[in-house]
C-alpha cells in the first residue's frame, strides 16, 4: 500500500505550526474581552498577521545566539558565515540550484571557500547547515567521531521512496543489521564473480565491434551501464535483465529507424532506475519546502512501479524456494557451490522479510551498477585524452594476459599500472562526488587553522562535504593535483600525501561505512572490463559531433582555470557522477595477431 504524497504530511505539519500563533491572539482576546478589555480590532488583526513571523524571527535569533553561547561553553567557535545578499539568503539556494543545473561540480563548493576557507556554515530559510572540503573534518564525521554523525531523518525523507531502509539510508542498530546480512558475501574473491563478467564483457566487446566496423560512433557510457546493469543483476538476483541486448542509441541526428521501437523492459527498468535516482537527487536543491512539488502524487511512484515489477517476482521465488526448503527439512547452506550463490541466497538466509530484501538488493544494486559504470566512463574518456597512458596501460596488460586470455585474479593484483590508472580515474572523478552526514548531538570538528578554536557544531545539522574538491586540492595532492598522472600512486608522492592522510583519498567512502565491495567486486569489475576492452582495442577518441549539441560544455567553462577550462564532457551528477548526453567515442580495433 502507498503512502501519501509527501507534500500532504508536510503542509497538515506546516499549516498547524502556521495557525499555531493566530490561533493563540485569538484565545487571548476571547479571555480579554469576558474581562471587558476591549482593544482595536486593526490591534487584533495586525497581532494575528504578524504574531507568526515575530515568534519565529525570536527563535531563529535565540537558536543562533544558543549556538554562540555553547560554542564559548567548550571553547570552541563557528565557522566562518557564507552570507548572502537577498533575503533568507535566497541567492545563495538560487547559487546551488545554478551550479548543479550548469556548473561544474566544484562550483557549489568554491564559493564558500573561497570566501570563508575549507570548512564554512550557510542558512537557506534559517536553515543552518555546515560544508567542509577539509580531509581531517572529514575523518572527524565518518571515523573517528562516527557515532555522533548519521545519514539523518531529513536525508531519508529525501531518499526514502527509493533505498527504503536498506543500507544506504539506515542508521544506528537497523545499518548494523544491514551490514551484517551483506558482508559475508563480500568477504572473499569468487571465480563464479570473472565468469560472469566475461560472459557480460564479451557482448558488450561485440556490440563495440559491430559500430567500429561500420565506423559509427557508440555512447560507451551507455554501453559500460548495461554492462554493469547486467552483471549486477545476475549477481544479485541470479537473474539478468539482458540489457546489452536490446539496440545500441545511435549518435546526435544519425538513425537507421524512422521511429523508434517500443522500449524492451530492461530499457524500461534502467530508464525508471535512472529517472528515480535524478528526482531523488533534486529533493536537497530545492530545500526543505520540497515537498510542495509533490502534493498531489510521490513523483517517484510511476517509475518505482516498473521497478518494483522487476524485483518483486525474484524476490517472492526466493522466498518460495526458501520455505520450499524448510519444509523439506533441507539446510540453507545445501547450495552444491557457494561460489554460484547469489547475494539474495545469502539474504534470503537471514531474514523472509520481503521489505528488508527488497530495500537491500535495491541499494547494493545501485552500488554495484552506478559507481561501476561511472568510473569506466570517465577512465575511458581519460584514455581518449590521454593516448600515452593508453599505450603504456595496453602494454602491462599485454605483457600479463597476453591478447585474447581472460585475466585471473593473480593478473589483477600484478598489474600495478592498471591498480594505479584506476585510482587516478576516481580521483579525479569520484563515483560519489558529495555525501551529507546529520549531527546527532553537539560535538567539536578539528579547526583547519591550527591556530584557531576547535569548532562547534550543534544538533542534528547538515554537514556536507565534497570528495570531488578534496580530490583536486593542491593543499593535499602537490602542484599537479589537477593533472591527470596515474603515476602519482607508485611514486614517491603516495608517502608524501597519501600515507600521511589517507583521507584525501575517499573513492569508496572512508570508516565504518566504507563500501563493503570495493575490493572483491568494484575492482575487480572495473579492471576485468579495462583489460579485455584494450586486448580487442588500441584507440579511443571522442565523437563530438555525435553528442547532442545541448549536452556539450557551456561556452563559459573554457574560460575557467584548471580541468575545467579543458573539459570536453559536460560533467553532471545525482547519486553519482557522469556524462550529460553519453560519451561518444570511437575506437581501433586491435590486430590480435600482431
Amino acid at each position: 500500500m502507498k503512502s501519501l504524497p509527501p507534500g500532504v504530511p508536510f503542509l497538515i505539519r506546516n499549516l498547524l505550526v502556521v495557525s499555531a500563533s493566530p490561533f493563540a491572539v485569538y484565545l487571548i482576546r476571547r479571555v480579554l474581552a469576558v474581562r471587558d478589555v476591549i482593544l482595536p480590532t486593526w490591534f487584533w488583526a495586525a497581532a494575528t498577521i504578524l504574531s507568526g513571523p515575530l515568534l519565529y524571527a525570536i527563535h531563529v535569533q535565540l537558536k543562533f545566539r544558543g549556538f554562540h553561547r555553547r560554542a564559548a561553553a567548550l571553547g570552541a567557535t563557528l565557522p566562518p558565515e557564507l552570507k548572502g545578499t537577498e533575503f533568507a539568503n535566497k541567492d545563495l539556494l538560487r547559487g546551488i540550484i545554478d551550479a548543479f543545473t550548469t556548473g561544474y561540480p566544484s562550483d557549489v563548493m568554491d564559493i564558500g571557500v573561497q570566501q570563508c576557507g575549507p570548512l564554512f556554515r550557510y542558512s537557506v530559510f534559517w536553515e543552518h547547515s555546515y560544508a567542509t572540503v577539509d580531509p581531517n573534518v572529514v575523518k572527524t564525521i565518518l571515523a573517528t567521531d562516527f557515532a555522533n554523525y548519521e545519514k539523518g531523518e531529513q536525508f531519508h525523507e529525501y531518499t526514502d521512496s527509493l533505498f527504503g531502509t536498506g543500507v544506504f539510508n539506515a542508521d544506528g542498530d537497523l545499518w548494523k543489521f544491514h551490514r551484517s546480512m551483506s558482508r559475508p558475501f563480500f568477504s572473499r574473491e569468487r571465480i563464479s564473480h570473472f565468469e560472469l563478467f566475461d560472459r557480460h564483457a564479451d557482448l558488450a566487446l561485440s556490440k563495440i565491434k559491430e559500430r567500429v566496423r561500420s565506423n559509427i560512433a557508440f555512447d560507451f557510457q551507455d554501453l559500460v551501464s548495461r554492462f554493469t546493469l547486467d552483471s549486477a543483476t545476475e549477481f544479485l538476483f541470479g537473474t539478468c535483465v539482458h540489457s546489452l541486448h536490446a539496440t545500441l542509441p545511435y549518435p546526435h541526428g544519425l538513425s537507421p529507424y524512422s521511429q523508434k521501437g517500443e522500449d524492451s523492459p530492461s530499457e524500461r527498468f534502467a530508464q525508471a532506475f535512472n529517472t528515480v535516482q535524478r528526482i531523488v537527487s533534486e529533493r536537497p536543491r530545492l530545500g526543505w519546502t520540497w515537498p510542495m512539488k509533490e502534493v498531489f502524487k510521490t513523483s517517484t511512484d510511476e517509475y518505482m512501479d516498473v521497478v518494483n515489477a522487476f524485483i518483486e517476482p525474484i524476490l517472492r521465488e526466493a522466498l518460495r524456494k526458501k520455505e520450499e526448503r524448510l519444509q523439506n527439512k533441507e539446510s540453507l547452506d545445501d547450495k552444491e557451490s557457494q561460489d554460484d550463490e547469489t547475494l539474495l541466497d545469502q539474504l534470503v538466509k537471514q531474514t523472509s522479510d520481503p521489505a528488508i530484501l527488497h530495500d537491500e538488493t535495491l541499494n547494493i544494486l545501485l552500488a554495484g551498477r552506478d559507481t561501476t559504470a561511472a568510473a569506466l566512463t570517465f577512465g575511458v574518456y581519460l584514455l581518449s585524452q590521454h593516448p600515452h597512458v593508453l599505450k603504456r596501460l595496453r602494454a602491462e596488460i599485454l605483457e600479463h594476459v597476453g591478447p585474447t586470455r581472460r585475466p585471473t585474479y593473480e593478473d589483477i593484483r600484478n598489474m600495478k599500472y592498471l591498480r594505479a590508472f584506476l585510482n587516478e580515474t576516481l580521483r579525479l572523478y569520484p563515483s560519489v562526488p558529495f555525501d551529507i552526514r546529520f549531527s546527532i548531538k553537539e560535538g567539536i570538528l578539528p579547526n583547519p587553522d591550527p591556530q584557531g578554536k576547535p569548532i562547534y557544531i550543534p544538533p542534528k545539522t547538515a554537514i556536507s562535504y565534497s570528495i570531488f574538491s578534496m580530490h583536486r586540492d593542491p593543499k593535499y595532492w602537490g602542484p599537479t593535483a589537477d593533472q591527470f598522472d596515474p603515476d602519482r600512486f607508485l611514486d614517491e608522492r603516495v608517502g608524501k600525501y597519501l600515507v600521511p592522510n589517507p583521507f584525501i583519498f575517499l573513492p569508496f567512502n572512508g570508516g565504518p561505512r566504507i563500501c563493503l565491495g570495493q575490493q572483491q567486486f568494484a575492482y575487480n569489475e572495473m579492471s576485468f572490463f579495462v583489460v579485455r576492452l584494450l586486448q580487442n582495442f588500441d584507440t579511443v577518441a571522442l565523437d563530438r559531433a555525435a553528442q547532442p549539441p545541448e549536452s556539450l560544455p557551456p561556452a563559459e567553462w573554457r574560460q575557467a582555470p584548471g580541468r575545467k577550462g579543458q573539459e570536453q564532457i559536460f560533467l553532471k551528477n545525482h547519486f553519482t557522477l557522469y556524462s550529460l548526453g553519453g560519451l561518444w567515442v570511437k575506437m581501433g580495433e586491435a590486430d590480435l595477431a600482431a
